[in-house]
């Protein structure tokens, strides 16, 4: 732990307390629980109007005030190493847009304080691997991308010459088929195009098939695969720190255990000499 200079090394200093009173379930869960009521309060802010849209702004504003001073605790008790871990700089930014001043020119940013509902995320361990377990993936998530990016434009260039007489509005252009092999992709309405071709070019059904297939079927897969296994690893690597763990406290154990055996006979051996050296009664 931190320690003051000058503060005796046994001593809890007033940073520690609190840090330890910042990391209590209970407050934790509060931080929960108005975050999730801000999200509401935001949500319920779009659907009504006059005395009521004022009360939510007073409770909007109430709960920006909690979160400017839970953030300042934060930042008291851990000093700069809270700008070492980046869900700190997230919470600190989603929350400092949410203090601009509301002027025309700004007012697209103030529309994004909804963003204090991703603060969840930091606030739930659980979605915090999900997120840190996406953020490891994209390295290979961007290998897919280029990977599907040069699919798409191969096919896109091969459709504009082929289809672009029979169906120009699906495929007249470059741009053009982009998107409707963007769309075809996503499952949208592709039979349909599929059969607009056909009428011209019967076989066309060939070129549709392979397409699915490789885009749909084997390339989108491989960001969810990309994704699980970034997910994996760190559950791999929580799971060997965990074992660490455990052989660091059994080793702590077993020196408890040696020393207190050591004292023990220590104790012993200064029993037998006290003893020894009591002298006999006459």
């Amino acid at each position: 732990m931190n320690r003051e200079i000058g503060a005796p090394a046994g001593r809890r200093t007033w940073r520690d307390a609190l840090r330890a009173f910042l990391e209590q379930r209970w407050f934790t869960r509060l931080v929960l629980g108005v975050i999730l009521a801000n999200a509401l309060v935001l949500g319920a802010e779009t659907m009504v109007t006059g005395a009521a849209f004022e009360v939510l702004r007073g409770i909007d504003h109430a709960m920006l005030a909690f979160f400017v001073v839970e953030l300042a605790l934060r930042l008291v008790a851990t000093g700069r190493r809270f700008f070492r871990d980046p869900w700190n700089v997230f919470d600190l930014v989603v929350v400092g847009v949410a203090l601009l001043p509301a002027t025309e020119s700004l007012s697209a940013l103030r529309a994004l304080r909804v963003l204090r509902v991703l603060r969840v995320v930091t606030a739930v361990p659980a979605l915090r691997r999900v997120v840190d377990g996406m953020l490891r993936a994209v390295p290979g998530m961007g290998a897919v991308g280029a990977l599907l990016v040069l699919v798409m434009y191969v096919s896109a260039v091969i459709a504009t010459g082929l289809f672009g007489e029979a169906a120009p509005e699906y495929f007249g252009n470059l741009w053009t088929t982009l998107f409707t092999l963007f769309q075809a992709m996503t499952g949208e309405a592709w039979p349909d195009i599929a059969r607009v071709v056909m009428e011209t070019h019967p076989s066309a059904w060939i070129f549709f098939v392979l397409y699915i297939l490789v885009v749909s079927f084997a390339v989108l897969n491989l960001f969810i695969a990309v994704i699980v296994n970034g997910m994996e690893e760190m559950s791999e690597e929580e799971r060997e720190d965990d074992l660490q763990k455990d052989e660091r406290l059994d080793a702590l154990a077993a020196q408890n255990r040696e020393i207190l055996a050591e004292l023990r006979a220590v104790r012993a051996r200064l029993g037998e000499d006290g003893d020894a050296a009591t002298p006999a009664p006459r």
